[in-house]
Order: structure tokens, then sequence, then C-alpha cells
């Protein structure tokens, strides 16, 4: 309740007199009104804040702590975010030519997606990669690959993020290897490895090491990034996978912040100083439906996030408190029907992602229901952030919403609910403890359920699902990955094969097993130079495998 008892009092003849009057005559569409997870929608909300101190202390000026305004001190007035669009598909000659397209029409930064065979570390032509091989992204087999992927796009001249986690040690090295064959030194390097192995365990899927290890391999990435790859953001904690699984907007955050807490531990126990990598932590957010909601929560994730690094990890440094994240509008959202319904979605989670300060932003494109996306609708959902940022007029002033009644009320919402979280996370021993014990999986089915439910008995409208459907001719035009891409793949792995130093090859893997048997060595140097050599992303990671082992899940229901 808001701190004036004067208010309290206007407030309540406001609701004996005048509201009253015309609930009589026309009653409320519903009983309860509530956020898309499930918080109360106050029917009007109050001010919250009522003194100077309270204002500096919980939302402050943008670029200084608590952050709740924003990392910058002029956001979108200095530059508007980066704008990428997630992409990738078949070989690596038909991606470059998507990447080359979206740069010509205005994109900012490149975001990579490898196909699944590459994400969980199997060549293409592994038995077990059989009708994978790029249909849900790139394939990349070797650093040969890698080059064709980038040829004629100057890596000093773009940031590139890529999304792969298990393998994430060995794509960068593959990245490293490229730049250095075009001339370019690692410190000129813009981007980001999306690293983050603990959402895999919780809601994705595409592991491959046993926790242990697999922190090993991050904070190694840390630890050589630091000295090496300055700029480069060596991981990217992603709520977004949480979110996609079915989580509320408030288990996204406090999920996510858990993870964050999780890693910078794993780095502090490996002996690394936290302003020696804590600053290029970045983190990964969704941006869902409930406009008013997904504002708050950017806000209260940065607000906490702030608090975490300063109160619990002793950070001095503003940099290392600031929460940096990229968006991407909800995937799960999307409907296979009246798919150009999703374009109307999507503006509405671009807007959510630039009125919460984002720093990096991808919008889906309307036929991902159904497909990989075609040039047209990527070419639509890029104009998207484009009219947002030239033609809105949200991006001339910072934070345009704080100091909303609703919005600073959800804010400090989500993060009582957050702080509670990770209390209990605490108290189950720390976040990987919380996986082991299937506690994060098990909240997560539930809410999703709960969704899930909500759509089936009608309680939950998806417009031209569950009401306003129409009769429709089935989809034409959607992008195809053409089988044969397998073969063709495979044909050109193994002349790379043919053509390499197979001893070289043979040293170089057996120095990866000697490193990965001594626990206080760093595996980047050995992996980088394997990938030189052009061994292949399976061979590394089966290495790996025989010393580390596979992860088995266990099943929670």
């Amino acid at each position: 309740m808001p701190k004036s008892t004067e208010l309290i009092k206007k407030q309540q003849q406001w609701e004996n007199s005048t509201l009253k009057k015309v609930l009589d005559r026309n009653p409320e569409r519903k009983a309860e009104f509530t956020t898309g997870s499930w918080l109360p929608a106050e029917r009007v909300a109050l001010p919250r804040i009522t003194t100077d101190e309270e204002y500096l202390n919980k939302l402050g000026f943008p670029g200084e702590y608590p952050f709740t305004r924003g990392v910058q001190a002029t956001m979108y007035r200095g530059r508007f975010w980066t704008m990428r669009q997630y992409a990738g598909f078949g070989t690596a000659e038909e991606s470059n030519s998507r990447y080359k397209y979206l740069l010509s029409q205005g994109q900012t930064g490149l975001s990579i997606a490898f196909d699944l065979p590459t994400q969980i570390g199997y060549d293409s032509d592994d038995a077990r990669s059989l009708g994978e091989v790029g249909k849900v992204g790139v394939a990349i087999d070797t650093l040969k690959d890698m080059e064709i992927l980038f040829d004629g796009i100057p890596l000093d001249k773009v940031s590139t993020s890529m999304t792969i986690n298990a393998p994430a040690a060995i794509l960068l090295a593959m990245y490293l290897a490229v730049a250095e064959k075009q001339g370019v030194s690692k410190g000129q390097l813009n981007g980001t490895i999306q690293n983050d192995i603990l959402k895999e365990y919780i809601a994705r899927g595409t592991y491959i090491f046993p926790p242990k290890p697999s922190l090993r391999l991050i904070t190694n990435i840390f630890e050589y990034c630091s000295r090496e790859v300055p700029k480069w953001n060596t991981i990217s904690i992603s709520g977004y996978h949480i979110r996609e699984a079915g989580s509320t907007a408030i288990q996204e955050v406090a999920f996510t912040l858990a993870d964050g807490i999780a890693y910078v531990q794993a780095a502090l126990n490996a002996g690394l100083d936290l302003d020696s990598f804590a600053d290029r932590l970045s983190f990964f957010f969704n941006a869902h439906n409930d406009l008013l909601e997904e504002v708050a929560k950017f806000r209260a994730a940065r607000r906490m996030w702030a608090k975490i690094m300063k109160e619990k990890f002793g950070a001095t440094n503003p940099k290392t408190m600031m929460l940096r994240f990229h968006t991407q509008t909800a995937g799960s959202t999307l409907t296979a029907q009246q798919p150009d319904n999703n374009i109307v979605r999507v503006t509405i989670q671009t807007l959510a992602a630039v009125f919460g300060g984002t720093q990096s932003l991808h919008t889906n494109s309307r036929d991902e229901a159904l497909a990989l996306p075609s040039e047209e609708s990527v070419r639509i959902a890029l104009r998207t952030q484009q009219i947002v940022a030239y033609e809105s007029g949200v991006t001339n002033t910072v934070d345009p919403l704080a100091g909303s009644y609703y919005v600073e009320d959800l804010t400090d919402k989500i993060e009582a609910g957050v702080w509670q979280y990770l209390e209990q996370i605490e108290k189950l021993g720390g976040m990987v403890a919380a996986i082991e014990t299937g506690f994060i999986q098990k909240e997560i089915q539930e809410a999703a359920y709960r969704y899930q439910q909500e759509i089936e008995n009608g309680q939950r409208i998806v417009v031209g699902v569950n009401q306003f459907v129409i009769p429709e001719e089935p989809p034409s035009h959607l992008l195809k990955v053409d089988a044969e891409l397998q073969r063709i793949q495979i044909a050109k792995l193994a002349k790379v094969k043919s053509e390499r130093n197979q001893e070289a090859v043979k040293q170089k893997l057996a120095a990866i097993r000697q490193a990965a048997l001594s626990p206080d060595q760093n595996l980047m140097p050995p992996i980088l130079d394997a990938v030189r050599e052009y061994a292949t992303l399976g061979e590394i990671c089966n290495v790996l495998r025989d010393v580390f082992g596979e992860y088995q899940e266990s099943i929670v229901l």
C-alpha cells in the first residue's frame, strides 16, 4: 500500500463513491485481473516512492547504481541497441549469403544459429546427426566451415553473437582462428558467446558434459578472454530458454540471476579476480506479450544484479555491477494460425525490450511457428526494430515508463518474488544443487502446465487459436532446408579430413586430453591449436567426453 495515509483515505473515498456507482451499473470484465505471470494487477496503482532518498535508493539515474533506469546515461539518445537477427541454416555458404543480406538491410550485428549436431558436439558424418544437419542452424564441423561462414565479413567491423553452449570453447576457438586468418587481432573482436550450460540442464537440453567439468570450461573461457580477447562477452546468461520452457517472469529473472551467481562463484573459486571477468558477463532475456510486466521485469533484474554484485560479491567497479542484456522476442507466443498476427505480437515485444532498456535485440519472424523464416519475413522483423527506433519516438528519452505507478509497483513485486526464489535456492545449496534435485525444473513445469491449461479452457485468449478463428489455406512460400545438404556437408568434411595433416591433428588432440586431465590447465590454448589444424568439432568433443563423461538427466515428475 502507498505510504501516504491521506492518499489511502482518498482512495477509499473514491472506491466508495465514484467507483461503486460505475461498478453497480457496469461490472468489470472479470473478477480478478492479473499479469501474464499471474501477478495481481491493481485497478489503479498509486505512488510508492515518497521521498528523494527512497527514489535514489530504488531508481537513481541512468548509468548509475542501482541501474534501474538503464546502464548508460543517455541510452538510445546516444545510439540504438544492436539490431541482430538470429540466423543460420544449411551449409556455411547459404548462411553466409543470409548474413550479407541482413547486413545490407541495416542489421548492425550478427547472431549465429548452429544446427543440432553442432550444438551437442557431433560431426555431420556421425550416425547420430542423420536428418538434423543444417536443419535448425548452420552446420559447423571444422575451421573450414567457419572460414566460409565469415567470408567477406570483416570481423573487426561487426559484433557477432554465437548461440552455442556445451562446445562453446571450440566454436570460440574457430572464430578466433578465422580472425587470425583475416589479420584481425583478438583485441579488436567484439561479440558474445552464449556459453551458459546451467540453463541447458534446466530448459533446453543441449548439454554434453556433467556440471563440474562444464563449469571448468566456462571459467577457462573467462580467464583466457580476460587476457586475450578483452572486448568479448564471455557468457550470455540466458533466461530466454527458461521462459520458452514455460516459466513465469519472476522465475525467468530468479533462475537467470541464480545461474549468474553460480558462474561468478565458480570463477572466484577458480582463483579469478572479480574485476578481471565480471564486466564481460552479459544476459539474455525473453520479451513476452505482457508489455508492462516485461518492462518491469527488465528493470527489476538490472536493480537486483547490481545489488547482488555489490553486496554479495563486494564489487566496487560500477561496470561489474551492470546487467547488460540481449533480448529476443518470445518464440513460444508465435502461432501457426494466422501467422501475420505474429508481426503485431513481435511489435509489442519489441516495445517491451526497448522500454526495458535492452542493449541488443532479435525480433522473431512471422513464420517461425511453421519453418525457418523466409527472407521476406526476416526483413519485416528487422524493419519492426527500425520503425520503433526511428519513428516511434520512444527512444527520445531515457526509461520513458519510469514513474508509472503501475510499472514501479510491478518492478517491486517482481523483485520481491525473485528474492524469495534466490533464498530458496541458497538453502538448497546453490543453483547446481537445485538443478540436480529437480527443484528448478519442477517449478517451470508447473507454471507451463497452468499456462497451457488456461489456453485449453479459454481462460487465456490467444487470438486466432482459441478465439477469432478463421478458415485458413495451408501455408505457402515456407523456407525448406534441402535434404541434399547433408550429403554436401559430409562430402566437404571428408575433403577437409583428406587434406589436413593427420599427424598434427593427432598430436593436438592428445594435448587436449592431457590438458583435460590436468585440472589447473586452461583448455582454450590446446583447443585453439587443434582447431588451427582442422581437427573437427566431434573429434575434440569426443576427447573431452572420454575424460569428463556425459551428463545423464534425472527425470523430474
